[in-house]
C-alpha cells in the first residue's frame, strides 16, 4: 500500500514539475493559445487554420507555437481551459465558438483575442458593435441565428406535412439561447408549433429523442453549439432511427448522414482566423479590427437520407441547394 502511495505521489510531482515547465519555458516565438469545445480528433478546423498560418509564412514548432486546449464537449470545462491558457501567458487567444469566446473574454482582458463560428457576437455580448469591437476581442461570425428562419423555412419546404418541430439545443450555450428566439418568432409565421428538446450533456440525447417520438413531432431542428457540433454522428444516427426529417446548423452532420444543413462555411473561418492572429501579432488592436461576417451560405442536402426516411424532395427546394449528396 505504501509503495502504491508513493508511486502516486512520485507521478504528482512530476505532472506539477511538468506543467510548471510549460508556464516558464521560454519562447523564442509567439504562442498561440487555441481553445476549443471540441475534441482532439477534430482536425479540419486545426488543419485549417494551419494553412491559413502557412499562407501567412508561419509554420507550427519553427516560427510559431500553438498551446491546445480541448472542452470535449463539456460546456462547464472550457472557462478553466480559458484560464489555463492566460496562465501560460500565450500571446493570442483563438476561441472557436461562442462558448469559448465567452470564457476567454471572461479570462483576461489584456490577451487578444480572436474568435471565430460564434454566431451573433453582438448579441452574446462578445463586441460593442461589429465594426468597433472594442475590448481586446474580435474575430468572425457565421451569423447562424439569423439564419434560423431560412432554415425553418426549408424544412417546411421541404417536407410540407411537417407541423410539430423538435428544437434540440443546450440551453447553457448562449448562442443556443438567441436561436431559440428567433426560431420561435419565425414558427409562428409559418403556423409551426415548436417542441423544445434540451441537452445539456451526451447523456441527455437519448432522453430527448425517446420525448421526441411521445410528442410525436414530425420535423426537427439542430442547433450548432459547443454540445450539439461535438457529437454530430451519435445525434444524426438517433436522428436516423427516429425516422424524423431534420434540418442542422452545420454542414457537418450532413457529411455524417443528416438530411439538410443551411449554413456558412464554418471551416473557411478557421483559416481566415489566421489573417486576424497575423494583424495581431504585428501590433494592430483588436478593437481596431471589424467582426468578419460571411456572404456566402451554403445549403447541402443528402438524397441518400431522404430515401431512408420515405421522403421525396420537391424539385423547388433541390434546386437551391448548393451540394446534393446522392
Amino acid at each position: 500500500m505504501k509503495h502504491t502511495v508513493g508511486l502516486h505521489l512520485i507521478f504528482l510531482a512530476l505532472t506539477i514539475c511538468g506543467a510548471a515547465a510549460e508556464a516558464q519555458q521560454p519562447k523564442g516565438f509567439p504562442q498561440i493559445g487555441f481553445l476549443s469545445g471540441g475534441f482532439p480528433s477534430g482536425r479540419q478546423n486545426v488543419d485549417a487554420f494551419r494553412h491559413g498560418l502557412s499562407d501567412l509564412g508561419y509554420v507550427e514548432g519553427k516560427n510559431i507555437g500553438i498551446v491546445y486546449r480541448y472542452g470535449e464537449g463539456n460546456v462547464d470545462r472550457v472557462p478553466q481551459l480559458a484560464t489555463e491558457l492566460v496562465r501560460l501567458n500565450v500571446n493570442v487567444i483563438l476561441a472557436g465558438g461562442t462558448v469559448p469566446a465567452l470564457a476567454a473574454k471572461q479570462a483576461t482582458k489584456t490577451i487578444p483575442i480572436v474568435f471565430v463560428n460564434v454566431a451573433d457576437p453582438l448579441g452574446v455580448g462578445l463586441v460593442m458593435s461589429l465594426a468597433r469591437p472594442g475590448g481586446n476581442i474580435t474575430g468572425t461570425s457565421t451569423i447562424n441565428s439569423e439564419l434560423t428562419s431560412k432554415r425553418l423555412g426549408l424544412l417546411k419546404e421541404s417536407v410540407a406535412t411537417v407541423s410539430r418541430v423538435a428544437f434540440l439545443h443546450n440551453p447553457s450555450d448562449a448562442s443556443n439561447v438567441i436561436f431559440l428566439k428567433q426560431l420561435q418568432n419565425s414558427a409562428r409565421g409559418l403556423g409551426l408549433t415548436i417542441r423544445l428538446s434540451e441537452v445539456r450533456d451526451p447523456a441527455d440525447f437519448d432522453r430527448a429523442f425517446s420525448a421526441m417520438a411521445r410528442e410525436r413531432v414530425n420535423g426537427l431542428m439542430v442547433a450548432a453549439g459547443t454540445l450539439t457540433s461535438t457529437h454530430p454522428k451519435r445525434i444524426v444516427d438517433l436522428v436516423s432511427k427516429s425516422r424524423i426529417p431534420a434540418m442542422y446548423g452545420e454542414r457537418s452532420f450532413v457529411e455524417v448522414g443528416g438530411l439538410m444543413s443551411y449554413a456558412a462555411n464554418f471551416t473557411e473561418q478557421y483559416r481566415r482566423a489566421a489573417v486576424y492572429v497575423d494583424k495581431l501579432l504585428k501590433g494592430t488592436k483588436p478593437a481596431d479590427i471589424p467582426v468578419e461576417q460571411p456572404t456566402k451560405f451554403e445549403f447541402v442536402i443528402n438524397l441518400k437520407t431522404a430515401k431512408q426516411i420515405g421522403l421525396t424532395i420537391p424539385q423547388s427546394v433541390l434546386y437551391q441547394a448548393d451540394k446534393v449528396i446522392k
